[in-house]
Formats: C-alpha cells, structure tokens, sequence
C-alpha cells in the first residue's frame, strides 16, 4: 500500500507536501484501499515512504481528522474512520430503509405529536383550505444511536392520527403508509439549503448553537398523484450526507 501511495505522490500536482501526503491518503480510503477502522502507516513510515519530515506527516494527518476521514488512538496509530452515514436522492426511501442498507441501527424518538391549523404554506403544499386542521409528528433520528436529524412532518389529520397509533419509534412513516394502508408512493418534491442551528435545534441534535444543518423540505406524492405529507428535515452537517448520481444525457 505504501507503495502506491508513493506512486501517487510522485505524480501529484506541486502541491505543498503535506498536501500532497493527504490528498493521496485520502484517495486510498475513497477507493476503499483503507476500509472503516484500518490502521493507517505509522508516522516512521510515511516519513520513509515520502522522504519528509514528522511535521509535515502529522500535519497531513492532522487535517484528515479535522476532516473526519481518520480518528487516533494514543499508542497505537490513525485509524480510517467510520463513514457518515448517508441516504441516495435519488432513491424515495425511508430513513430506517437507507440505514438498514448500511448495516447501520436506527432509531427514532419522537419528540412531538400535535393537531395544528394549516397556514398558507402548509395549505398549498398538502392542497386543502387555509386554517385545515393537520397533525404535525417531530422526531429526532439517530442513526447508531447518535442523533442525525429532527424531521417535522405535516399530514392530513386523519392520516396523523393514524399514525399517532404506530410504533413510530422503530418504524418509518413511508412503509407504515405503504405496506399497513395500502397507498403506493410515487415521488417527492425536494428542495436543500443550509441554515445555521437555533437552540431548538441545537438541543435536539445535541450541536452548539450555530453548527451548520442542511435543511430539506420534503413533498412526497403517492402514485396516484395526491400530496401525502409535507416535511422539513434537519440534519447534522458534521455526521449525516445525501449523495446522488448526476447522468450527462
């Protein structure tokens, strides 16, 4: 391995050298070289392979852990970290569903259950009458026990007060409505932006006030074309991701 590394090295761009160290460290823990908990070369060696100083080294290294690509543990070395976990866009599936995938625990604590009245927004969204009553769920999602996101969801009061009779704890809303009341999803509606954490948030997602959250607001249709429920979804910027696969068509 430390061969390709060098090799890497070699060809890189005239970068500064811990850059170069990094930027080739991290393409072996992407190409899956290095996989989750892997020790990485010990200093002695990555200053033998590439010929630098143990500076240089630990600054390379100490930028993969601001990163979160690498942890150390005293005595022993740098280890590849644990991936974030993550969900596809461009799959609808629910959040249990991509942890599942992952191999990932998850679970879900539901933090609010309430009847609301439709405000403008929420009316358009959902296509009822301004002032309609709804039933807003909060829950904070954990994803190997830490928490990753606070998702408030907005539906139709009947179907919320169905909903507030499921085990909602362990459970996701897309398969409850799926598989128990025979309603077929078909898409949703995304929109993504990043907002700063109030203390609501902060609380819930146990960050300091002001971390960075990806927002999401979230309109999902079933198949056959009615707005199901209408979400905004919080996630830590520092341990959740969404990826997608963009085609050049």
């Amino acid at each position: 391995m430390t061969a390709q590394l060098h090799r890497h090295f070699a060809t890189a761009r005239p970068l500064p050298l811990y850059v170069q160290i990094k930027d080739a460290l991290r393409g072996q823990i992407f190409d899956g070289t290095y996989g989750a908990h892997d020790r990485l070369p010990s200093e002695n060696e990555l200053m033998s392979t590439f010929g630098v100083s143990r500076i240089t080294v630990r600054q390379a290294l100490g930028d993969l852990e601001k990163e979160q690509l690498i942890f150390k543990v005293p005595g022993k070395g740098a280890f590849v970290s644990q991936p974030k976990p993550f969900q596809q866009l461009a799959r609808l599936r629910g959040f249990a569903e991509a942890m599942a995938d992952q191999g990932r625990e998850a679970f879900n604590r539901v933090v609010g259950h309430a009847t609301v009245t439709a405000d403008v927004t929420l009316a358009a969204r959902l296509q009822v009458p301004e002032g309609s009553p709804l039933v807003e769920i909060r829950r904070v999602r954990h994803a190997d026990r830490q928490p990753v996101s606070l998702d408030v969801t907005y539906v139709r009061r009947e179907l919320g007060e169905r909903l507030a009779r499921e085990d909602l704890a362990t459970r996701d809303i897309f398969v409850i409505i799926e598989n128990d009341y025979a309603t077929p999803l078909g898409h949703a509606d995304l929109s993504i932006d990043a907002i700063a954490a109030d203390p609501v948030l902060a609380r819930h997602l146990e960050v300091a006030p002001g971390a960075p959250i990806l927002r999401m607001e979230r309109l999902t249709w079933s198949k056959a074309g009615l707005p199901i429920d209408f979400e905004y979804l919080y996630y830590r910027g520092d341990s959740f991701s969404y990826q997608i696969r963009a085609e050049r068509g």
